[in-house]
């Protein structure tokens, strides 16, 4: 029997917020659409006071920008960014063109051919999250990807150097100072200065994450992203610094993030309780962090492990830590997850900053139906087909025009007819389905 020690905040509170998002993000996405670069710039002073002669980048700007990071630093990015490009390599050569001869004479094959152009996203208003550069720009590189836009906010009244320096050593080929909806509506939508891209990718706020669910479809998105996530699965094999520890860690990342602790264990549950409150007092990032667990913060007590796996299911958490006697349990079992992190030596930190997975991922329960960003995002998987015989075309034609033919589809059956008549041997007049 599951039972919950602490709620978070009621639901329908948060509905509310959202329809004040869609609302905002309707009708800037309608000014940019109109005026173009002129909103984007008025947008760009009224949210960021931001308006400078030019939001993208020139290279010496961008040079300027990386002499400024110390070199220890860059040597760290390169670190991350070899690990994220390494397993993108991997999952790339895992996807191979196919072409198969399914009967003689028909050939049937698929290509992965990579999009044009990309926008990728790199949030930066409270936290210059120089990470999602390597998420995005240097993953879509990895595909193939002939034009790769970069945007982040300025931070602090100017530009971000590092993150300038890992979208630049990510392979951007374009970087613009730009933040916010105005941001990815310029990508999407394109102004006068600034050339529309095929897909957008990247974390950001509710109202980049809005602007990208009302883009859908003038453009391609990764994900609908919602605030980040965090779900710890742990049993007494550990103790409740580290639940707490893992549990705060993405708390901070906003006041609207969810972090629940999923356990079998009522002593280990009151005990992360009990210790979250301690590093309260000591995180420097407690305001945002304490606001997130009062208001999202669950915790939630399982009478087994199994039924700790059908709950962690049902949740479909974005990242979930899992720190058991056998992680490995939730691995074989668990089907809803953005990415599991397995065993108390491993974290999301980890994964959001350096490991080498991806670190955007599904959130609000998409994690039913769809993983996380990944260089495959990247790729069309487009079909093909070829006939090489008159045999082949005519043996084909003749089942083609009778299936046609019985959804009433006369001038589809005739493509086919007209094959059987030049390719076979029988007379098959028009309107008439082979065969028949």
């Amino acid at each position: 029997m599951i039972r919950v020690l602490k709620h978070g905040r009621d639901p329908s509170a948060a509905a509310n917020d959202d329809a004040r998002v869609k609302a905002a993000v309707e009708q800037i996405l309608a000014d940019i659409a109109t005026r173009g670069d002129a909103a984007v710039c008025e947008y760009s002073k009224k949210f960021d006071d931001w308006s400078p002669a030019s939001f993208r980048l020139s290279s010496g700007e961008i040079e300027a920008c990386i002499a400024q990071v110390e070199r220890r630093d860059l040597d760290d990015i390169a670190f991350a960014q070899k690990q994220i490009r390494n397993f993108a390599e991997v999952q790339k050569a895992a996807l191979k063109d196919v072409e198969v001869e399914t009967l003689p004479g028909v050939v049937l094959g698929h290509k992965n051919i990579p999009m044009n152009s990309v926008g990728c996203y790199i949030p930066g208003g409270k936290y210059p999250l120089l990470a999602s550069a390597h998420m995005g720009v240097l993953t879509a590189k990895v595909a193939g990807v002939k034009r790769v836009v970069a945007m982040t906010p300025p931070f602090k009244g100017k530009p971000a150097p590092a993150v300038i320096a890992a979208m630049a050593m990510a392979g951007a080929d374009e970087i613009h100072v730009l933040g916010g909806i105005q941001a990815v509506a310029a990508m999407a939508l394109g102004t006068e200065t600034i050339g529309k891209v095929d897909f957008l990718v990247g974390p950001g706020n509710a109202y980049v994450a809005e602007a990208k669910r009302q883009l859908y479809g003038r453009v391609g998105i990764d994900l609908f992203a919602g605030p980040t996530e965090t779900l710890v699965i742990a049993d007494d094999s550990v103790d409740g610094e580290i639940c707490a520890t893992d549990l705060l860690g993405q708390a901070e990342h906003g006041p609207n993030s969810p972090a629940i602790l999923l356990t079998n264990s009522e002593a280990l549950a009151r005990a992360t309780m009990e210790e979250i409150e301690r590093l309260l007092g000591l995180l420097p990032t407690a305001p945002i962090a304490r606001q997130a667990w009062h208001d999202y913060g669950r915790v939630i007590v399982c009478d087994s492990i199994d039924e700790m796996v059908q709950e962690a299911d049902r949740i479909a958490s974005e990242h979930v830590q899992v720190m058991t006697r056998d992680p490995n349990y939730f691995l074989e079992r668990m089907t809803n997850y953005g990415a599991l992190f397995l065993g108390s030596r491993t974290n999301v930190a980890y994964g959001d900053k350096v490991i080498g997975t991806n670190h955007t991922l599904p959130t609000q329960g998409a994690a039913r139906y769809t993983g996380g960003l990944w260089v495959g995002k990247f790729l069309k998987t487009c079909t093909y087909q070829k006939v090489l015989t008159d045999e082949a075309s005519a043996h084909i034609g003749e089942y083609c025009s009778r299936l046609c033919m019985l959804e009433g589809f006369v001038g589809h059956a005739e493509q086919a007819n007209v094959r059987v008549r030049r390719f076979g041997r029988r007379n098959v007049g028009y309107g008439e389905a082979a065969g028949y």
